[in-house]
């Protein structure tokens, strides 16, 4: 029991430092999510996002952008939070290229850099994947790798994806699919997560 709750502690602790922590926000009306509805052109696609500690390499969060019928991000006890994005449970709505590039730059900062691993996929996955994480509902805190590993190993061709607390395993996992893209997305500003949060809201206002 002791090296349970070492263990669990350990891990709730890298996840708030990373992210990983459940906030939740008020559920968005149906008449909310259907105003800010948006599809990137092009073919469907999967993005995760793998927050990394800049000094210990460990992951602190892990969230996933699915590209179906609409663009959506799957961010189970995400932290992200902006005033024109609505969310329902821990998913977040209306993934402009503006929207994208804030949750990326929120992530992103002097002690964290964000690891995005897309791969295109069929629509039928990708719209698989869209409805997995709509009726995910909330997710508790430190389980945000766990919640995001099931959820793509529920899909179709995603089977092999190893389910695990860990955001670098899981990213190592999803790397290893064919046509898998890898970037990485650094910034050197404040360590202060909520900065980066505030600072985008208002750009996104702006």
């Amino acid at each position: 029991m002791r090296v349970f709750s070492t263990l669990a502690a350990s891990l709730l602790a890298v996840s708030v430092l990373g992210g990983c922590a459940n906030q939740p926000q008020p559920n968005a009306t149906d008449a909310t999510l259907s105003t800010v509805s948006y599809r990137e052109p092009g073919p469907s696609t999967l993005t995760l996002y793998t927050m990394v500690n800049n000094r210990s390499g460990q992951g602190g969060h892990t969230s996933l952008m699915i590209n179906a019928s609409e663009r959506v991000i799957f961010d189970p006890a995400g932290s992200f939070y902006a005033d024109v994005v609505p969310e329902r449970d821990d998913v977040l709505y209306g993934i402009t290229p503006a929207v994208e590039k804030a949750y990326r730059s929120s992530h992103a900062r002097s002690t964290f850099h964000v690891v995005v691993q897309t791969v295109e996929v069929t629509a039928e996955q990708a719209e698989a994947a869209y409805q997995l994480a709509k009726a995910s509902g909330r997710v508790p805190g430190a389980y945000c790798a766990k919640s995001t590993s099931a959820l793509l190993a529920s899909i179709p061709g995603f089977e092999q994806v190893k389910q695990t607390f860990y955001p670098v395993k899981l990213s190592d996992s999803f790397g290893a699919f064919p046509g898998v893209v890898t970037n990485k997305y650094f910034e050197d500003d404040s360590e202060d997560l909520q900065e980066g949060l505030a600072r985008n809201n208002a750009a996104l206002n702006g």
